[in-house]
Order: C-alpha cells, then structure tokens, then sequence
C-alpha cells in the first residue's frame, strides 16, 4: 500500500469555467456519475462575459481522485478552466434559507439571533419567519443548530461558491496567457 492509497478522503472544491450553453451540465455532473464520484454541492452562474459560466463543484477523495477529476474535466471540450481551489487562498461562501416557525411573543428572539449572526429576515408571516444568511458550513451549520428549537419549517441551500483571492483567478489561457 502506497501513501497515497492510504490517504483519507477530503472534500475539495473544483471551480470551472465552461461555455454557457445547453448540456454542459449534464456532460460535468455524467462524467462524475460514470466513475461513481458525487457530487456534495454544485453552483453554476453565468460569468461578467455572457459566453460563460463559472461552475463551482465540491466533492471529495483523495489526492488521486481529485488529479483524476481535474484530468478528466479538462478533456471536456465545453471546459475551458479548471482549478483545485486552495482553502487558504480563496472565499467560499454558501447561501442559506430557512423557515422557521413563529410562536407568540417568540418573533424578537428569533430576529436578534438573526442579527447576531448577520443575518437578514427576508419575509414574515403570522406563523413563519424566512432567514437568509451567507457564510462558510460552520456559520451556517450553528445558526440551523439555534433555531431548531423554534421548529424549522424549510431548509434550502445553495452549496458552495468559490473565488480566489486577490490575483488567483479564473481566467482562460488565451486571455492572459496562463491558468493563473
């Protein structure tokens, strides 16, 4: 057995930049599915040029998982960039709704959480306040954690988008002359 054969799985974030047309998504998410990865998050959104879109992908494996992942993707001819994200040279933020319901007398408590964790309310009803709030998993993950006492009603998440820091960017090749 190798080191590498002895490696925990790590979930890594993939961030692509693919022509912006029909069944581009699908050729990605079938080359994860016919070698059995999946796919833990997956965020696609059109770029400042109409052309493309930036495709965010999280997942996890080993070291050779993810060299297999980045080899494979960029056979694609719709891929036109394709990037291992570092942790500690890039933002990831993740969107987060939830519902929760609303008891008598209960509705200040619920929006100075929601302060507290720089949060915005969103929409109100006479039983049910909606909570939208940006951030990493754990931030995320410890205000579903206050709230389930209130009784959360609905959860929606958008998974993980990712932007490298200052010059760490997505660009194409022919646009500056290397994958930076």
């Amino acid at each position: 057995m190798t080191s590498v054969d002895m490696e925990p799985k790590r979930q890594f974030v993939l961030s692509l930049l693919v022509s912006n047309h029909f069944g581009v998504l699908t050729r990605i998410s079938g080359l994860f599915a016919r070698r059995g990865f999946n796919i833990d998050s997956l965020t696609v959104g059109v770029t400042e040029n109409p052309e493309y879109s930036r495709m965010t992908i999280v997942s996890q494996g080993d070291e050779y998982i993810r060299e297999q992942m980045v080899r494979q993707l960029r056979k694609l001819e719709d891929v036109k960039v394709v990037r291992l994200m570092p942790e500690d040279n890039t933002v990831m933020r993740e969107l987060l709704l939830v519902k929760v319901k609303l008891e008598p007398g209960k509705l200040s408590e619920i929006v100075e959480a929601a302060n507290t964790f720089r949060a915005n309310i969103v929409d109100l009803s006479p039983d049910s306040v909606l909570i939208e709030i940006t951030g990493d998993k754990s931030k995320l993950e410890a205000l579903i954690e206050y709230y389930k006492p209130y009784g959360i009603i609905e959860i929606s998440r958008t998974g993980i988008t990712a932007v490298g820091r200052s010059k760490n960017t997505l660009v194409r090749d022919d646009e500056k002359g290397s994958d930076v």
